[in-house]
């Protein structure tokens, strides 16, 4: 595995164990829709009132000398995720209301730093801002 895929999976392995800590029941990890195409890094269950299955989209950087790792989040990108959740919804019989977009950034130096961004985006596209 390369270096960079190698980072991308620990960072996946941390956010994993983030959000379990958080009472997540994490259900699956790189789901890919039935074309191969679009990929969801984590889908997990929080349950509560209601109940909420929650898409997850990681980024992972070494370090922040650049930018933050969820600046790399695109629309290209958000839409491939919800193409996939659409999809992993149809699936699994799960209702399109219960799904949040979240997203989890990990920073592994100078310290391993967490940042979970709840309700990062919607199922409709959001254009208003160009």
């Amino acid at each position: 595995m390369d270096p960079a895929h190698a980072l991308g999976r620990h960072g996946e392995d941390v956010a994993h164990r983030y959000l379990e800590g958080l009472g997540y029941a994490v259900i699956a990890r790189n789901w890919r829709s039935r074309m191969g195409l679009n990929e969801i890094d984590l889908i997990a269950w929080q349950r509560g009132k209601p109940d909420r299955l929650v898409v997850v989209e990681v980024k992972s950087r070494r370090s922040e000398s650049f930018a933050a790792p969820d600046r790399n989040i695109n629309r290209g990108k958000e839409t491939a995720v919800r193409f996939a959740a659409r999809e992993f919804c149809r699936r699994k019989n799960v209702e399109e209301d219960l799904v949040r977009f979240d997203t989890v950034s990990v920073v592994f130096e100078p310290v391993l730093r967490v940042e979970h961004n709840l309700d990062a985006f919607s199922w409709r596209a959001n254009y208003e801002s160009l």
